[in-house]
């Protein structure tokens, strides 16, 4: 090859290399907001996200604050000061964000809220979720059916129930009470379902920060104060992590085989999977994070190509502020009947994490 080829050669490989960068340089930053990577499905959720954001080519950057709202406070304004593009926010406690996310909106920043509402606040384009509230019903209904209450009514026979709800500054666990609520009350109200701690109002059964440590603690009391001379019947509990406590507290008290209640939760984690194999907790809601994260990488996409995501609720979530466009992904209970076909036949994990 002559000179000149060569040179042509490698001014072509120069150009070519120099778009390259370019490309990589003009791509679109996203800021991702987690709460903690204390509970699994907060890490899937993230991982999840960031690699279906990166296959369309955007930068991704993620934190997690780990439940601590100062800290979360602190990434949000870091993220405005870079001048992300775009951002993504599950939030700790929505109500502290409130002022950082009037300053995104002011420097042109559109924000997706995932899994949890931003309330107050007219800054949020959308909001990608499961339907909370049909979480609630689907846990409720399942405790119906496999205990059979109206089998029970008509019997006048009775079953022991004490209840476990999330935390306080979590828009979605209200919505998730309301749905449990509204199916369990009449039950509770014509003496089916007997609560012997009295605790079934929201602000007696909610736990700050979905504490599994709390919920620990208050089963041990319930157990304790109400339940020396009978079984408890319906751990009603509204995340993995709380059945976890609840179950270190039944074996503290001398509870087994024979006499282990019917316990619920949410999220499906691999360790709520087991023990639903091990028959310690009885079912879990299934949340597919690969489909939530699909829906809120769509809504980024729209808001920076300037198009329309697919939305399928628009009246439900007002946030005080604003109703904001949103898109519910349907829960699903497992339990040992179905954890093989949804779980491990669907890919969400596989049978080696199980053992």
């Amino acid at each position: 090859m002559n000179k000149k080829l060569v040179s042509a050669a490698v001014a072509a490989t120069m150009v070519l290399s120099l778009g390259a960068m370019a490309s990589a340089d003009d791509a679109k930053t996203v800021g991702i907001l987690m709460p903690t990577q204390s509970s699994e499905r907060w890490i899937n959720d993230g991982a999840n996200m960031k690699a279906q954001l990166e296959e369309k080519g955007y930068n991704v950057e993620l934190q997690y604050a780990e439940d601590d709202t100062a800290q979360q406070v602190s990434q949000l304004e870091n993220y405005i000061g870079k001048q992300v593009d775009c951002l993504v926010i599950a939030a700790i406690d929505s109500g502290v964000l409130v002022n950082a996310e009037a300053q995104a909106k002011e420097a042109g920043i559109p924000i997706i809220a995932y899994d949890r509402l931003l309330m107050d606040t007219d800054a949020v384009s959308y909001y990608a979720t499961f339907d909370n509230k049909g979480v609630g019903t689907v846990i409720a209904n399942y405790i119906k059916e496999h205990k059979d209450l109206d089998a029970a009514r008509e019997a006048g026979e009775s079953y022991t129930i004490e209840f476990f709800m999330g935390s306080p500054d979590d828009n979605n666990a209200l919505f998730l009470y309301n749905g449990i609520m509204e199916v369990l009350q009449e039950y509770l109200d014509d003496g089916t379902l007997v609560c012997k701690s009295g605790r079934t109002s929201f602000e007696d059964t909610c736990i700050l920060r979905w504490s599994q440590e709390t919920a620990q603690a208050n089963c041990e009391n319930i157990l304790t104060a109400n339940y020396a001379d009978e079984d408890l019947d319906i751990a009603c509990t509204a995340f993995d992590g709380f059945a976890y406590g609840v179950k270190a507290a039944l074996l503290g008290a001398g509870y087994s085989a024979d006499n282990w209640p019917l316990v619920t939760g949410q999220d499906a984690e691999v360790m709520a999977t087991k023990n639903i194999i091990d028959g310690t907790q009885t079912m879990s809601i299934y949340k597919d994070t690969r489909l939530l994260a699909s829906k809120a990488v769509t809504m980024v996409d729209a808001v920076l190509q300037g198009t329309e995501p697919e939305i399928n609720d628009t009246e439900q979530y007002d946030n005080g502020a604003i109703v904001v466009p949103t898109y519910m992904c349907t829960p699903v209970a497992v339990d040992q009947s179905n954890y093989q076909e949804v779980l491990i036949d669907g890919g969400y994990y596989t049978e080696d994490q199980l053992k």
